[in-house]
């Protein structure tokens, strides 16, 4: 056995015979985790792949690996947690990896591309048969924030939203269709962010979506931060100047673009007649998650001589006054 003093590197040796040892079993240091990649390409856009992730590593390791298998840079990656709820928190670099994606979904968004100023205009018609929907019957909940009254007049520039649609009140409220994102101009209007959501959405509407009267066809929240829940108000002529979408945007976290998480809330009546009975989104599982699971899943193994290698690894022994 040699001990070395780390401060006068002053070196003892013992000489110790013994007739038998108790060895260490190596432990596995990975743990199997399944992600959902929300990709920009039509023919790949949602895959659920299987990563053997680190014990002891960060969500920066985790960025790194996702990008590899999505082939987009680290630099884009966007890490959050997604309940049968909605979102839950997005995923900083310096966060130890810990439980991470445990007791909820992970998933991890690609940024569209970003593009001239403007906005996805509404299709004035989408496959299927028609859903005319009035507008003047959904009121805002009283909590709702009037965020015209605390605008913040000098942002500007595009803003990255992820978005998650919800049913239901409650215990029954729910998440139903893909998560989503999209970049958006910060001074849109009520009715052009309300646009931009319905374009992002037209796959799953059931039949053409057309106004009548002026009002709020879903309600707004902010996610996923620590304060209070903040509805963005169809009245502010510019919703996402309101300062907790600011504040939103600076507890993003370390780690991938800086970016927004907002819940959709649909009225429960009003989701059925658009988008049917659908639930939560029909994930194709890569050929990874099978066999990370069938991995992680054996017993681990190790031989005698990685047993004696890790009895004599040197270790650092706390000192003592």
């Amino acid at each position: 056995s040699s001990l070395t003093c780390p401060h006068c590197l002053k070196q003892s040796n013992t000489f110790d015979p013994f007739l038998c040892i108790s060895l260490p079993i190596p432990l596995r240091q990975t743990r199997a985790l399944n992600v959902t990649l929300v990709l920009q390409c039509e023919r790949r856009r949602f895959v659920r792949v299987g990563l053997a992730v680190p014990l002891l590593g960060t969500v920066a390791d985790l960025r790194e690996m996702v990008a590899r298998e999505g082939r987009i840079p680290p630099e884009q990656v966007i890490l959050a947690e997604v309940s049968p709820r909605g979102f839950l928190r997005s995923l900083g670099d310096a966060e130890e990896l810990g439980a991470a994606g445990e007791e909820a979904a992970l998933y991890a968004f690609q940024p569209p591309p970003a593009r001239h100023a403007g906005t996805t205009p509404l299709p004035s018609r989408l496959a299927g048969g028609a859903a005319l929907i009035g507008w003047e019957g959904l009121r805002l909940r009283p909590a709702a924030a009037r965020s015209s009254d605390c605008l913040h007049r000098g942002a500007g520039g595009r803003i990255l939203l992820l978005l998650c649609n919800t049913a239901g009140d409650g215990p029954q409220l729910a998440r139903f269709g893909p998560p989503l994102v999209l970049r958006e101009e910060r001074g849109v209007s009520w009715e052009q962010l309300q646009q931009s959501i319905l374009a992002q959405l037209r796959a799953l509407l059931r039949g053409e979506v057309r106004a009548q009267g002026a009002g709020a066809l879903f309600r707004i929240r902010l996610a996923g931060g620590s304060a209070p829940c903040a509805y963005l108000s169809p009245q502010d002529p510019r919703p996402l100047c309101h300062p907790a979408v600011d504040r939103a945007l600076q507890l993003s976290g370390a780690g991938g673009p800086p970016h927004v998480k907002l819940t959709v809330e649909w009225d429960a009546s009003t989701k059925e007649r658009l988008f049917g009975n659908i639930q939560e989104e029909v994930v194709q599982d890569a050929e990874s998650v099978r066999l990370q699971q069938q991995a992680h899943r054996q017993q681990h193994s190790c031989t005698l001589d990685e047993c004696f290698q890790l009895y004599t690894k040197e270790e650092q022994v706390p000192g003592t006054l």
